[in-house]
């Protein structure tokens, strides 16, 4: 049995805060689940997807966000608790469904999960999705620990069912991915069967039915306002002259900020959890009480902006201030003496902070960066095309995915990345903007996700590039979720389909397609050299499995290599492609036999031959 089914009221137990999320998805009677995969909220769909195989909640990875939020508001509206999850930047895809969602509305509860990013530890930015409950209308909780995630969770469901509107549940990397001992709650009943009655004057959106339906959502919106006022998500704690307002977890960074200051009897603390809209009363109440306010929240500053806005409607012209110099930035994640040092600044209040230990004395410790897996096929694609190009002057637009790194050198095949399916479309732009040849890059996953618009459109215009689909059979990067194109029979599941990437490119209108298989060089080459050289939008699709995936799956029999005495020292092995299982020894190119798994691309491109397999 999943962990998180254990029926056990009161027992408290480890979970991470993703985990947290989904046990509190599943007390609340979740009965319908969509995602599309993206860190930081990877682990949540992993425990619902588990937790769909033992019990009768649906859940499903979909293509994309957009879908995803769209079968999502269907399964709403026939009365079910539903829950949409995704990463903060998914939100943007899914944001056309979601403004229109909010003035349609939901009958059963509908929570959004969106995980943002601060410092982007995996992410191409790290937007505010506060604001996007601002633009829709309607309400965002956000959580301070990863217990309150749970019972926040549970209480997310409830207020979208009172107000009959979608629920944004923002959490952030430091909330997703800590640990904590959380308290089981009861599982709740799950009703998985609902119904849609019909009301077109309530659900197609047309000019005049939307005309009224913005009314509706206004008198919603109010509602929340009152709702939030008297929220326990908001609260006041302490009592003093001087103020912080918190949301998040720099709230927990905020109390022991104060307690290590030793000022909690001068200072009070305005804790939101309920973060739109305002409760802008309980704000009034609270600036009414002090001498000068310090907010405190990560990212954008969306509760300032609205705290001086209620400040000043209420005539209250007492200092307030969160971003700005000597104070916090909109930059990265916060962390505890950050917020301690600026409490004490902008109070007033003597404070040193500790010296950084000395490390003169030791090494300083060697980069590490980001790097493609020892036998990722990719490598082997990045090389060849490399390779098939020498001779011209390329542009090489990529994709969000493992194969983004092959920006990196020495593989440098990664000129222009935006967003998820931008590279088909951006190499569009540049195909007519320049005269150079343009290669871009994109994984299966992204295919599907949104690459097939772009590839549509260059078709059609008759755009002139070559577009490399990186075919390993799963989505990798986020930790091995299907999509579209997996064979589902792999995971030893019924009831799904499997989409040919090739089917739908020739589908598409593409005229000249090649499959190659990334491990037989020379042959590989030769095919994408073909392919730059046609007029027109040809398509090379790279097929074979993630190394990590195949390995997990048992399919992957790794056969180490070995570097021997034919070796003429040119390290062309490490020079051309950067395999992380080389390493130097005393001046010499070695391979790491415990992480080589045999993918002989190094062993085909030594001009010696000195590269073959290990003996056991």
């Amino acid at each position: 049995m999943h962990k998180l089914l254990q029926n056990t009221p009161e027992q408290e137990i480890m979970l991470l805060g993703n985990e947290a999320i989904a046990r509190g998805a599943v007390e609340a009677g979740l009965a319908f689940a969509t995602t599309y995969p993206g860190t930081p909220s990877s682990e949540l769909s992993l425990n619902l997807f588990q937790i769909s195989q033992e019990t009768d909640l649906y859940f499903e990875y979909s293509t994309n966000e957009k879908v995803a939020l769209e079968v999502a508001a269907a399964a709403a509206n026939s009365g079910l608790r539903t829950m949409c999850m995704m990463k903060h930047v998914g939100l943007n895809v899914a944001a056309d469904p979601l403004v229109t969602l909010a003035y349609i509305g939901v009958r059963g509860g509908l929570v959004i999960l969106t995980a943002d990013d601060p410092s982007m530890f995996s992410s191409q930015n790290e937007q505010d999705n506060r604001y996007y409950g601002k633009l829709a209308g309607i309400p965002v909780l956000e959580p301070s620990s990863v217990a309150e995630a749970k019972e926040m969770t549970k209480a997310a469901f409830e207020l979208s069912e009172k107000l009959q509107e979608p629920v944004i549940l923002r959490t952030t990397t430091r909330i997703n991915h800590s640990s904590a001992f959380v308290r089981l709650g009861t599982l709740g009943e799950r009703n998985t069967r609902g119904d849609f009655k019909k009301d077109p004057f309530s659900y197609v959106t047309v000019p005049a039915v939307s005309r009224k339906l913005h009314v509706k959502l206004l008198d919603n919106l109010e509602q929340a306002r009152k709702i939030s006022n008297t929220s326990e998500h908001n609260r006041v704690e302490g009592s003093g002259s001087l103020g912080i307002i918190c949301s998040g977890v720099s709230y927990l960074y905020a109390v022991d900020g104060v307690n290590d200051l030793g000022i909690k009897d001068r200072v009070k603390i305005l804790r939101i959890g309920l973060s739109n809209p305002m409760p802008d009363e309980l704000i009034v109440d609270f600036l009414s009480g002090c001498e000068r306010v310090l907010v405190v929240e990560e990212g954008e500053p969306f509760m300032e902006e609205a705290v001086r806005s209620i400040a000043q409607s209420a005539g209250i012209t007492i200092p307030i201030k969160g971003k700005g110099d000597n104070l916090f930035s909109r930059l990265y994640e916060f962390d505890p003496a950050m917020v301690k040092k600026t409490i004490a600044g902008y109070f007033g209040i003597k404070y040193t902070g500790k010296s950084p230990v000395d490390t003169s004395a030791f090494p300083e410790i060697p980069q590490r960066p980001p790097n493609l897996c020892s036998g990722c096929s990719h490598r082997a694609t990045f090389y060849e095309v490399k390779q098939a190009a020498k001779d011209m002057d390329t542009i090489c637009p990529s994709d969000i995915g493992c194969y983004t790194l092959g920006f990196l050198p020495p593989l440098s095949t990664g000129d222009f990345v935006l967003c998820m399916g931008a590279s088909v479309s951006s190499a569009c732009g540049f195909s007519k903007a320049t005269d150079k040849k343009v290669i871009a890059f994109i994984g299966d996953s992204t295919f599907f996700h949104s690459g097939m618009t772009g590839l549509a459109n260059a078709v059609f215009n008759n755009h002139n590039f070559t577009l490399v689909i990186l075919d390993n059979g799963i989505t990798a990067m986020t930790g091995h979720q299907p999509n579209p194109g997996v064979d589902m029979g792999l995971f030893n599941l019924e009831g799904y389909n499997r989409i040919s990437i090739e089917n739908v490119v020739k589908a598409l209108g593409v005229e000249h397609i090649t499959v190659i298989k990334p491990f037989k060089v020379k042959k590989s080459i030769e095919a994408i050299r073909s392919a730059l050289e046609f007029k027109g939008v040809s398509v090379i699709i790279s097929k074979e499995a993630c190394a990590l995936h195949a390995r997990s799956l048992k399919l992957l029999k790794p056969r180490a290599f070995t570097v021997t005495d034919r070796c003429k020292n040119h390290r062309d092995c490490m020079d051309s492609i950067a395999c992380p299982s080389f390493f130097i020894e005393e001046g010499r190119v070695k391979i790491d036999p415990n992480t080589c798994v045999g993918c002989a691309l190094c062993a085909q491109i030594c001009p010696e031959n000195a590269i073959v397999p290990l003996k056991k």
